[in-house]
């Protein structure tokens, strides 16, 4: 993968519903606060740059990450001043990125996805360069989609619906979006401005991006996991258990 590619991590939530005074990112998986695993993971894949987006408790968790992080040489921390959704706190990320001539592709990955694997991340890179698509993004299919994200592939290509706006019939869809992504950084620059907040959570919604950029002419690549588990995230203990036991079952670290 190497430094071409740059990374946004998202940790800026607060995670109520873990019912912890403890930052949601900090929550350990085995031993090991979870967005400190996805951090493992980029280093693993040889990722550049790792902006990392904080906001509740920006401090703490700023400290801890760069305490434990195995590359802190090459973390940029940023702050979300208000939570007005992915959009938003990846506009913070490249504004605190800058113009890195080196970086034609940016991951961006939510910071409560400790499962993921290096090889994961680098196919996806890899597939957006190959095809020389806009964006490639990570999906999966659940026995229950519920909570999140619809992939709805159509003629037309390939949009994602959230599951508080999704229809009847899309609501049946069970294929997801995993919200891991690989874009072409111009590209993403280039459409960003264009989100707006016309949704039921009045917030800027990073697949929105995705729907214009599948406009844009060079279209959007889909990944499908071949272990679903990969696409586990954390919201609450019982999950956060769920995700314990997946990577105990695990033959290696990833």
């Amino acid at each position: 993968m190497n430094a071409t590619c740059a990374a946004i991590v998202l940790a800026a939530g607060a995670g109520t519903r873990m019912t912890s005074d403890l930052p949601k990112p900090l929550h350990p998986v085995a031993g090991r606060a979870m967005v400190l695993r996805l951090l493992d993971t980029l280093a693993a894949a040889d990722a550049g740059s790792v902006i990392v987006i904080v906001g509740h408790e920006a401090d703490r968790v700023r400290d801890e990450v760069h305490a434990g992080a195995p590359q802190p040489e090459r973390l940029i921390f940023a702050t979300q001043p208000q939570q007005l959704g992915t959009g938003d706190a990846v506009r913070v990320g490249l504004d605190a990125l800058g113009d890195l001539p080196e970086a034609s592709d940016v991951l961006v990955l939510p910071g409560d996805t400790p499962l993921l694997r290096p090889e994961t991340l680098t196919r996806l890179v890899a597939d957006r360069r190959r095809i020389g698509a806009a964006a490639s993004l990570l999906t999966a299919r659940l026995d229950d989609p519920t909570g999140y994200g619809r992939i709805v592939r159509s003629d037309s290509g390939i949009a994602i619906v959230e599951q508080r706006d999704a229809s009847p019939a899309e609501s049946q869809i069970d294929e997801i979006n995993v919200g891991v992504y690989c874009f072409d950084i111009a590209q993403l620059r280039h459409v960003l401005p264009q989100l707006g907040r016309t949704n039921a959570a009045s917030e800027y919604y990073l697949t929105d991006a995705i729907d214009l950029l599948a406009h844009s002419g060079r279209g959007i690549a889909a990944m499908t996991l071949n272990d679903p588990s990969e696409a586990m995230g954390v919201n609450d203990a019982a999950q956060l258990a769920a995700c314990e036991a997946v990577l105990a079952a695990r033959p290696s670290p990833f």
